[in-house]
């Protein structure tokens, strides 16, 4: 079983996406990328920032969120958004946890914000000018939260 597991919903950048994509590898996580996407998996852009560790990741695609809940059954999920109310440093991540992420122009679809309300988190950003963070970033900074909560048997 892999240590977390990063889920964008229909994620827009391919370099994101790439970016994402290293992260995962990088750290033994797995990618899960829902439909529709705002480009090819055989993008240039998407390769070119994942580099030659993108042929090491195997990403799960799925058409919808229904089919990605149908596949993934109780499955461990923490939303992550602007518009969450508790920070991101108060979830007691586990291994096997997924970390579900919202497109970059409008973040995760609407329902959401109701469906998941008890599972949703921000990343404090204390500046006076900003609407969010970049994803790959956002993405980065969960995912090491989660891995220093449960830092045990990681090589330094």
């Amino acid at each position: 079983m892999k240590r977390f597991h990063i889920v964008l919903v229909a994620p827009e950048i391919p370099q994101n996406t790439g970016t994402i994509g290293r992260l995962c590898v990088s750290t033994d996580t797995s990618l899960h990328l829902i439909k529709p996407l705002g480009f090819s998996l055989e993008d240039k852009f998407l390769r070119r920032a994942g580099l030659d560790y993108w042929e090491h990741l195997a990403p799960s695609v799925y058409e919808n969120w229904e089919e990605f809940l149908e596949r993934n059954p109780g499955a461990e999920l923490h939303f992550l958004s602007t518009r969450g109310e508790r920070s991101y440093w108060d979830v007691p991540y586990r291994p096997g946890d997924y970390l579900v992420f919202g497109r970059e122009s409008s973040g995760l679809p609407p329902e959401f914000y109701n469906r998941y309300r008890d599972r949703l988190y921000r990343i404090p950003m204390p500046g006076k000018y900003h609407r969010s963070l970049n994803l790959a970033n956002a993405a980065s900074i969960v995912l090491y939260e989660a891995l220093r909560q449960n830092r045990e048997g990681i090589l330094l």
